[in-house]
């Protein structure tokens, strides 16, 4: 039986797998990361290791999931370590992960979070939770107060149930036992994502104690950040294979690619790593950075997950490799670039250079379905955001329309050759309703556009927005995704 990766077989891996060079035994935790799955792993938490492995051993990661066991129970058998596999063409580097120390499980224990949370040698906490595990209203950016958990942190801290409830409950306890403010970091693709963060924490603290509210607002820091490398999900294959190259199982083990990307606004609390000195960039404005983020590569994630999905493609190198897709890819550039003011230092042209060659890596094997989760959740920051400001412009949105109508399209829940899959988002329920209420493609359309979760009144109520959405979801209901972007494509040339 393959021994399991831990703390005793680091010594027997292979030569060429880089490993902690640091005496974890000696490493603090700094940091407390709500959300402990793969892309943080892939992410922050090797930024961390790299500022242990300099020798800032303040910055080890306790990390925390708030819904399952699953993490925890992948990597506590192994003292927290993990492989980082890096994936470019045939080749792979493999490095071993050291910084994560513990993880805890939020519903089995939540007095053990808050405790660490709130221990005075904590002086970060990130979270990459999705855009659905803060409960924010994805169109006002209000808490969804009708959320039973959401209601219960309202009610009651003692217990917390959500990020927010959770990062308020800590920072109640910090401001009680004086243990000084802390710096939250949003490491998920919300727009503005620590404005919005500190607006929930705010508003979950003024209906508990209006002086914690005060005092929040006053001393913590909530920084923007953008965030950005490619982490496709780990397949049970994965693991089999890794072990057998390597002599020891890995659960934990999470692959990207090369590219890594993580832009942090200059506001800490606090003590924090010299993230410069690891590749981060600190700025006085992430808005630009996130918006080239969220409108091209998170943009052309989603066209490319629904209308790839559609067609029968299971990854994104396999849509992009379709002369079609890819020639569509740049026709919805085309249209996102002109909403953008790029800051400097940001060469667009070269940036969608590299997402091309970022999305055509065959060995990342980035699924379709993985992307197109949550999607009510993604498409107002990623899509929707660019045809409101080409449409106040009277400029035309007929590639992002594409691709809006091919998450409507989604939502029927069956690809072109008649294939059914669960459309997994939150809103499912409802759109799968409306969409069998409807008596054909134009009413599924316009039924879908009355989610005001999704699509504000001033877009769906626009009607130059309306007929040209409903318009691309019937082309795609009548010729398949393949047909729709041709025909696109045809009326362009």
């Amino acid at each position: 039986m393959t021994p399991r990766l831990s703390q005793a077989t680091l010594s027997s891996l292979p030569a060429q797998v880089a490993r902690p060079a640091y005496d974890r035994a000696a490493v603090q935790t700094g940091v407390v990361h709500l959300g402990i799955g793969a892309f943080h792993r892939a992410h922050q938490a090797v930024v961390f290791d790299d500022a242990l492995a300099a020798g800032d051993l303040r910055w080890g990661v306790v990390g925390a999931s708030l819904r399952s066991p699953g993490v925890r129970d992948q990597l506590v058998p192994q003292d927290g370590l993990y492989g980082l596999h890096v994936r470019d063409g045939d080749g792979a580097a493999v490095r071993i992960i050291g910084a994560v120390q513990d993880v805890l499980v939020a519903p089995e224990d939540p007095a053990a979070l808050l405790e660490r949370m709130a221990a005075p040698d904590t002086h970060l906490i990130t979270l990459t939770v999705t855009e659905k595990g803060y409960r924010l209203d994805p169109a006002s950016g209000a808490l969804i107060e009708s959320d039973p958990d959401v209601a219960a942190d309202l009610a009651d801290l003692s217990r917390p149930r959500t990020a927010p409830g959770f990062l308020t409950a800590a920072l109640a306890r910090r401001r009680t036992e004086g243990r000084g403010p802390l710096t939250v970091i949003s490491c998920d693709n919300l727009p503005h994502n620590g404005t919005r963060v500190l607006d929930a924490v705010l508003a979950m603290a003024a209906r508990h104690d209006a002086g914690l509210r005060d005092w929040i607002a006053e001393t913590c820091a909530f920084p923007a950040t953008m965030v950005d490398r490619i982490v496709p999900a780990t397949t049970a294959d994965d693991i089999d294979a890794a072990a057998t190259r390597l002599g020891v199982r890995d659960e934990g083990l999470v692959l990207t690619e090369p590219f890594t990307q993580w832009v942090i606004e200059d506001r800490f609390a606090g003590a924090r790593p010299d993230f410069e000195a690891f590749g981060a960039r600190l700025t006085s404005s992430v808005a630009p950075w996130e918006d080239a983020k969220l409108r091209l590569l998170n943009g052309a994630h989603s066209a490319i997950a629904y209308l790839g999905g559609l067609a029968g493609l299971e990854f994104v190198h396999q849509v992009v490799a379709e002369p079609a897709f890819r020639t569509y890819v740049d026709r919805l550039w085309d249209e996102a670039q002109t909403t953008l003011d790029p800051p400097p230092g940001l060469d667009l042209a070269a940036y969608r250079r590299d997402l091309m060659a970022r999305f055509a890596n065959p060995a990342l094997n980035h699924r379709t379905r993985q992307i197109a989760m949550d999607g009510s959740q993604k498409l107002p920051q990623r899509l929707l955001a660019g045809c409101a400001i080409r449409l106040d412009r009277d400029q035309p949105i007929d590639a992002l329309a594409v691709a809006v109508a091919a998450w409507m399209r989604w939502q029927d829940g069956r690809d072109d050759a008649g294939r059914t899959f669960v459309v997994d988002d939150p809103l499912a329920s409802k759109a799968g309703r409306l969409v069998a209420d409807a008596p054909d493609p134009a009413g599924r359309a316009r039924a879908l556009l009355s989610i005001r979760a999704v699509f504000p009144a001033r877009l769906a109520e626009d009607a130059r927005f309306a007929e040209v959405v409903v318009s691309a979801h019937a082309s795609l209901d009548e010729r398949g995704a393949k047909g729709a972007v041709a025909a696109l494509l045809e009326t362009a040339a």
